[in-house]
């Protein structure tokens, strides 16, 4: 079986988030040990600004050993498919990152909903990939991936 990991459980042990340091290195640890954990080139690409050399994310990728499996057509059309329903029908509220839950703001001043382009392309490119390549992922954005991709296992 193959698993997908997102950019957050890996920042958590680059970056080290001492909140979810420990639950991040068990989910890579125990999940590693039973499936394949790939990554899309969306994770890759953010892991990459962590790393001062090429090589330096190549080894840590090697170590751990994480795969880099390339999104196919078929995954990238789906994931601008899926992008572009969210964008279409993009509630104005803030979404909670845990259960998925939106919260509309207003300006204290003028009452105005205040806005937040909470989501980027490469979060569906990181959700579809896994949908397309794994069926499950890793990641602490359960509100989100549930939310815009429901069929997806979520490990958190």
């Amino acid at each position: 079986m193959t698993v997908a990991v997102d950019t957050n459980i890996l920042f958590d042990l680059l970056l080290p988030d001492q909140n979810y340091l420990e639950r991040s290195l068990s989910l890579l640890t125990d999940y590693g040990k039973k499936h394949q954990l790939i990554i899309s080139e969306a994770v890759y690409r953010e892991l990459a600004s962590q790393f001062p050399d090429e090589r330096l994310l190549l080894d840590f990728l090697n170590e751990t050993d994480i795969k880099l499996i390339n999104s196919g057509p078929k995954a990238l059309w789906l994931a601008a498919q899926a992008w572009k329903a969210y964008t279409k029908n993009r509630s104005q509220g803030l979404l909670c990152h845990t259960c998925g839950n939106a919260q509309l703001l207003r300006c204290e001043k003028c009452a105005a909903p205040i806005i937040s382009r909470q989501h980027i392309f490469s979060d569906f490119l990181i959700g579809e990939h896994a949908l397309f390549y794994a069926g499950t992922l890793l990641t602490r954005d359960k509100g989100y991936y549930r939310r815009f991709f429901p069929e997806l296992a979520l490990v958190s």
